[in-house]
């Protein structure tokens, strides 16, 4: 169809080098932003002894789900302890709450807009068609160009990555409000804010959930990924037991990454919802409400 190749890849090239001359000011300030809530969140989780923070999650779990989860909660960590895993695991859950949080705070205002916008709707729609279905290795180049080696780099990927679910369930849970409740609403004289706070966001909080689940367990597959730019945490583990050759350490790392995948996958799917087994139904059975 024609009669030469279209440089795109020598655009993309040339705009991602004029963004880094003229733009390494604001790129240094995000990455040192960045860092700092990597590095916070990490130095929190990691002066709480483990033995604590295996009992608050136990007991969370417990609270949300039940005892099943609970007791599974329980085995997983104390398995990742004993593997020698805990500061990797550490790292890992403050890379993937710091990367899930950035994305909550920028995909919840843009599935607001699009579902309150059919125009923004149309526009931001193939730019999510775009982020997701683009391989998850084609980010780190970009990343790396903007902010040099580590952990930063693969939190920006991890980001650009997981962040559509969130954009596109809320969405969909916001439009997905009956119509008649709406009108009701109105027909009580709630205000565009109050209808958005007070009706159409409260009754999508099960489908935002599920896209609150979705990114956090995209923001997990991207854990060996970004390890590859020298992201910390078990991610690096798995990746040195990949390059070494030594399949055990590659087992142990990947194994921890399941157990906090599974882990963080069954109480963000409870966190929407009050399952009968919860330990805050069984309280309230026992208080006899």
């Amino acid at each position: 169809m024609f009669s030469e190749k279209l440089p795109v890849g020598s655009f993309v090239e040339k705009g991602i080098d004029w963004m880094t001359q003229n733009f390494s000011g604001f790129f240094t300030s995000i990455k040192e932003a960045l860092s700092g809530v990597i590095d916070g969140t990490s130095w929190l989780l990691t002066i709480i002894p483990a033995f604590v923070f295996i009992i608050l999650v136990v007991l969370f779990a417990w609270w949300i789900a039940g005892k099943g989860l609970a007791i599974f909660a329980g085995i997983g960590l104390s398995l990742i302890y004993n593997l020698n895993l805990w500061d990797k695991t550490m790292q890992t859950l403050a890379l993937v709450g710091a990367s899930t949080l950035i994305a909550l705070l920028i995909g919840l205002p843009l599935g607001i807009l699009m579902s309150k916008s059919d125009a923004a709707n149309k526009i931001i729609r193939p730019i999510l068609d775009f982020m997701q279905t683009m391989p998850a290795f084609v980010y780190l180049i970009p990343a790396v160009y903007f902010f040099d080696l580590g952990t930063v780099p693969g939190a920006v990927a991890t980001i650009i990555f997981a962040m559509p679910p969130i954009v596109r369930l809320t969405n969909l849970g916001i439009r997905q409000v009956p119509a008649d409740v709406v009108e009701a609403a109105k027909s009580f004289g709630s205000t565009p804010a109050q209808l958005l706070f007070k009706v159409r966001i409260p009754l999508a909080v099960p489908t935002i959930m599920a896209g609150l689940n979705q990114t956090i367990m995209l923001s997990l597959s991207m854990v060996v990924i970004s390890a590859m730019i020298g992201a910390d945490g078990l991610g690096r583990t798995v990746y040195e037991g990949i390059t070494q050759m030594n399949i055990g350490k590659g087992f142990e790392g990947g194994l921890a990454v399941v157990i906090m995948a599974m882990l963080l996958d069954r109480i963000t799917q409870c966190l929407g919802s009050t399952p009968q087994k919860s330990g805050k139904e069984f309280i309230k059975k026992l208080l006899g409400k």
